[in-house]
């Protein structure tokens, strides 16, 4: 029985972007057992992509792990992540191990001279790389992710005005450079003709408020969910909606694990780097300004924009991402 070890240790969309990695390995591989290592936060990220026997985790260092993981005798590493910390658990194990390719150089060639020398590969093709020598492809199903029974919340105990359908406006992202500024998602909340449920964590909490109790809105057409779940809540909000309005962040993964027609808007960061939908649903759209000399300014992003007009958000048209949506709108 081959034992797998695969790596990844961040982040939240990163992890469901390695969901047909791990799936393929379980179902091409006769017999294998697929152990997963990450960060302790990531945990339940973890377990609802499925399909691994055992999930080792770390707070900060892998010396927190690393005599277990050396008394399992792997077969194989791969390695999803593919950094220093990764490498240090290679060198430790000794075991035959293979790396997805990074692209650092291509990335920065486009971020810093605007050169495109990117592959048209999304990320997940570029993961299937890493276990090519096992002889494992790429089955076309997409991502997965599964939400706890327990978890998945009950659209009754949302607003009356919520519960017979939804848009999902997730609103937040890693970086301030990769968010709609707040005029402009009460612009669009205001113009959709359907309830409109706010997504993000507890850090999105102060914008998303500034939003729901905006003058412009009706009170009752704005559900302000954010930090009110956990991440497993907010898939099951995502995977109920009728439609997805998102910013590049993981949320938008796990939408597209759901199928859902996901209108993604794309600020500092752009869908070349191969991180866009990976397989939504099929009236997904990517909105953005293409043309900027200044984007990309970075393959992450930054709390306030180095120009500082913010171009690549501030001339976003609402109108052309409600229209996106594909239903009925009041501008």
């Amino acid at each position: 029985m081959p034992k797998i070890l695969v790596i990844r240790f961040s982040s939240i969309g990163d992890i469901v972007l390695t969901s047909p990695v791990v799936r393929c390995i379980k179902q091409q591989l006769p017999g294998a057992e697929v152990h997963y290592l990450t960060k302790k936060v990531f945990l339940p990220v973890v377990e609802a992509i499925g399909n691994t026997d055992k999930i080792y985790s770390i707070e900060s260092d892998i010396s927190e792990v690393l005599n277990d993981l050396q008394n399992e005798n792997y077969d194989f590493i791969v390695d999803l992540h593919h950094n220093l910390r990764s490498s240090r658990v290679k060198s430790a194990l000794k075991r035959k191990s293979a790396a997805f390719p990074k692209l650092n150089v291509e990335k920065w060639l486009l971020v810093n001279l605007k050169i495109n020398k990117l592959p048209e590969i999304h990320i997940v093709d570029r993961y299937f790389e890493a276990v090519k020598e096992l002889g494992i492809v790429n089955d076309g199903q997409g991502l997965e992710y599964h939400i706890p029974p327990k978890e998945e919340i009950d659209l009754t105990t949302l607003p009356a005005s919520h519960r017979n359908g939804y848009v999902g406006f997730v609103i937040g992202a890693n970086h301030y450079t990769k968010q709609l500024p707040v005029h402009k998602i009460i612009s669009i909340c205001t113009g959709i003709d359907m309830p409109v449920v706010l997504l993000g964590g507890k850090g999105d909490e102060e914008k998303a408020n500034m939003i729901a109790n905006s003058h412009q809105l009706i009170a009752n057409s704005i559900y302000n969910a954010c930090g009110k779940y956990s991440i497993h809540g907010s898939a099951s909000l995502i995977r109920q909606a009728k439609k997805i309005i998102t910013h590049d962040t993981g949320l938008m993964h796990i939408a597209s694990a759901f199928k859902k027609d996901i209108i993604s808007v794309w600020g500092n960061t752009v869908p070349e780097f191969g991180m866009y939908p990976y397989m939504p649903g099929a009236n997904s759209h990517i909105v953005e300004i293409k043309g900027l000399s200044c984007r990309p300014c970075s393959k992450i992003g930054f709390e306030k924009c180095p120009r500082k007009h913010f171009k690549c958000m501030e001339q976003i048209n609402e109108l052309k991402v409600i229209q996106k949506l594909d239903i009925r709108y009041k501008i």
